[in-house]
Formats: structure tokens, sequence, C-alpha cells
């Protein structure tokens, strides 16, 4: 059974037999198909392996006349499995492998080599461009993924966890731990207020308050309007005996926030007792008044801190002031104790020496206000006492001389001038008294 419009009615197929037959004849041997197959020149569409395909389909098939418009679907099953297989065969150049080896091998010599794709012309003779850049353009290097700079490594230390444990040793009164895991956050953040003035809070604790000192004022440093370091520091100063540096503080911390009387009290009793104390010296209040301010203001120290130098200087002022025997030792006694820190300290060596004058042991007094004066030549006070004792002993020694040359009047008159160089020396001035006694005797 034939479909209808398939084939066309064949007429007089035994003249077509013959006609075809002397057809192929004289296809094979014309010499202008061999001449085409050797010519270079030769299109490349003849060429191409997909063109031989179905152009040997065609020839094939060419026992039947199909019509062009005829649906794939009514060709026959031997012819439609030829085009399929012609759709399908692949458009690149054979390889060795599709070769036929059993073919002539002197004809595939002396035939060109067929041209690659990337060879063929277009329409106006030129190369396709995307093949053109596949054979021409230069092949781009790998893709580099720029590397991902690593994250800051992390500190060995977390700050924060040490500064919660040294709180909680703080808490519990373990300064020495608490300082410890306050100055391992300083390693890690050197410049926190905070931390600083956590470390500051644990010295004061141990009675460490000239390292609290110097923490609290590196923290004030970097934030200056903390009001917590500031009242920290003013502390520590009331501590260490330095009530002017410390009310110096409050005044400042006045400028931005209120301070109490209760915050100003510490430091505002501790200076009035030392203005007094000073003011005692200078109007010649009894030696015991001036003692009295100085104990008061003491109370103001830390534990374990030293008196400020210049408070012991007062003190032994002031038992000079009182002149007994007792308060004459406690001079020589606090001159000694600044003397065992700084032997060539002026002031302790003049306080010593005069300690020495007023006991009547005018040689040593002379040795020590030399020696304060090698050490400070324009130290006032060296250059006051050594000039009096020179002067009490030159009038002393020249009374002495008359009296015992039988000039007892002339021994009266320079006894009593004696009396007059320094009046507050009584020992010195209760021993002329005799002298001058003596020879008003013999007058």
């Amino acid at each position: 059974m034939v479909l209808p419009g398939i084939f066309k009615p064949r007429k007089n197929s035994e003249a077509e037999a013959r006609k075809s037959s002397k057809d192929r004849k004289v296809s094979s041997h014309s010499p202008s198909r061999r001449s085409v197959s050797k010519s270079p020149t030769k299109s490349v569409k003849e060429s191409h392996p997909r063109h031989q395909q179905l152009k040997s389909a065609s020839r094939s098939s060419s026992k039947y006349t199909l019509n062009t418009d005829t649906h794939p679907l009514n060709l026959p099953p031997d012819e439609r499995e030829k085009r399929r297989s012609a759709m399908s065969a692949p458009s690149d150049p054979p390889t060795p492998m599709d070769v036929d080896q059993n073919g002539d091998t002197s004809s595939a010599a002396s035939s060109p080599p067929p041209p690659t794709l990337n060879n063929y012309p277009d329409a106006n003779g030129a190369t396709d461009d995307s093949d053109m850049e596949r054979t021409t353009s230069p092949v781009p290097p790998p893709h580099r993924t720029m590397p991902t700079p690593s994250p800051p490594p992390k500190p060995a230390l977390d700050p924060e966890a040490c500064k919660v444990l040294g709180n909680k040793y703080f808490i519990n009164k373990d300064y020495v731990k608490a300082i410890a895991e306050y100055t391992k956050a300083l390693s890690v953040e050197p410049q926190s207020a905070t931390y600083l003035s956590n470390r500051a809070a644990a010295f004061m604790s141990a009675n460490r308050f000239e390292e609290a000192l110097a923490d609290s004022k590196k923290a004030q440093e970097i934030d200056p309007k903390n009001a917590k370091v500031l009242h920290r520091l003013s502390r520590i100063y009331v501590s260490l005996g330095r009530p002017s540096e410390a009310v110096d503080v409050l005044n400042h911390i006045s400028t931005f926030q209120t301070v109490t009387p209760s915050e100003r009290a510490a430091a505002a009793s501790m200076q009035a007792h030392i203005k007094q104390a000073e003011d005692g010296l200078q109007r010649g209040t009894t030696g015991s008044m001036v003692i009295h301010a100085l104990d008061q203001a003491e109370r103001g120290l830390g534990v374990g801190v030293e008196k400020p130098r210049k408070w012991q200087l007062m003190r032994g002022e002031a038992y000079l002031k009182m002149g007994n025997v007792n308060s004459l030792g406690d001079a020589q006694g606090v001159a000694m104790s600044l003397l065992r820190k700084n032997s060539k300290d002026p002031e302790a060596l003049v306080l010593r020496g005069r300690a020495l004058y007023a006991q009547g042991e005018n040689d040593k007094a002379l040795q020590h206000f030399r020696e304060a004066l090698n050490c400070d030549p324009d130290y006032k006070d060296g250059k006051k006492y050594l000039r009096l004792v020179r002067e009490l002993e030159r009038m002393k020694a020249e009374g002495n001389t008359a009296f015992k040359t039988g000039k007892y009047r002339q021994a009266v008159e320079v006894y009593g001038q004696a009396l007059e160089v320094d009046p507050t020396n009584k020992g010195i001035n209760s021993k002329l008294y005799q002298n001058r006694a003596m020879a008003s005797i013999k007058v």
C-alpha cells in the first residue's frame, strides 16, 4: 500500500531505467568531476563530509522522485532512516577513525586536506568572527581569586575577662591577685582609663600609694573629665600627705560636677592643720601647739606612708622651740632619721647642728653648719646659724680672757653683750649669766 503523494506515477519504466543507468556511467567517467575532486579551488561546501553524506543519500534515493514538500512521516522507512542518519551525522571533519582504511591512499594523498571549520569562508569570503576569536585570541590566564585578608589575630588575653576576675578578687580583698589581673588587662589595652583606675584602687587598698598615684595620673591624662578617677586621685594625694594638691583636684572637679562637703572634708582638714602648724612656727607659738597640729594632720596619712619630709622638719623645729632636754633629744632624733635617708640633706644637718648648739655642744654644731654649707652654699639658715655660733663663741672667749686677766669690768660687759646674741638659747645663756655674776663679784 502506497500513501498518496509519495511517488509520482512512473511512465516508461524500462526507458527511464536505461537512461538512469547511462547517466550513472557518464557521471562515473566524467572528467569534469575528477577535476573538481582534485581541483584545489573546489568549494568548501562540496568537500564537507555532511555534504558528501547528503549527496550520497540523494544518489541512493534517486530511483525515487520525491516531493520536497512531503512530510518526513510520509517517507518510506528506509528513506526516512537515511534522512535521519544524514541529519544526525557530525559536522566536524573526519577523524582517523572515520577514514576508510581500505580506500585509495594515493587519491587521498593527492587531494588537499579538508579545511577545518575555522577556515570555512562565509558569504563574503571572510572567516566567521567567532571562529577567528577561537583561533587567534590568546588563552586567558587561569582565574585567580584575591586572597582574603586573614582576620587580625585575637589577643591571647581577654581584657574584659581579666577585669571581671580582678573585680572578683578585689571584692574578696585579695588585692595582690586583683592587681595581677588588672595588669594583664592593661598589657592588652594599656590606654584604658578604666583598667588603670581599677588597678589604682587595688594599689590603694594594698597600701601601695605611690603606684596608685602613678596609675591615677595616667588615667587622668587619658580621661580628664572622669570624676571617679579624679576623686580617687584626690584621696591618694591626701593619703600621701599632699593636701594642697588634693584640694586642687577637687576644685577642678567642681568646674563640671558638684563636690559635696563630705568629699572635701579629708583634704580640707589636713590642709588646715598643716597651715596651723606653719603659722605657729612663724608667730613663735609654743612648740606643743605645733606638735598637736602635726599630729592631727598625720592622722589622714595612709597606712605605712612615711611622714612627709617637710612635716618632719617642722616637728624638729617645734621640739627646738620647746627647748627642754627631752625635746632637744627628740629634735636630734628627727634629724638623724632624715640623715639616714640622705646624709647630704642641708636642712637635716642644720637641724641637728641647732640641737647640738642648744645643748651647748658648739664645736659639733659648727661642724654640722659647715657641712650643710658644703652641700648647699646658698642655704640661708646654714649661713645664719654659722655666724651666730661663731659670734657667740668669740664673745664668750673674749669674756673669759678678760676674767682670767683680772679685767672683771670688761668681762661683765662682754658677757652682757653675748647674752644679746641669741636670747632663745637657754642653755648657753644660763652659763653666760653665771660667768657675768662671777665677774661682777670680782669688780
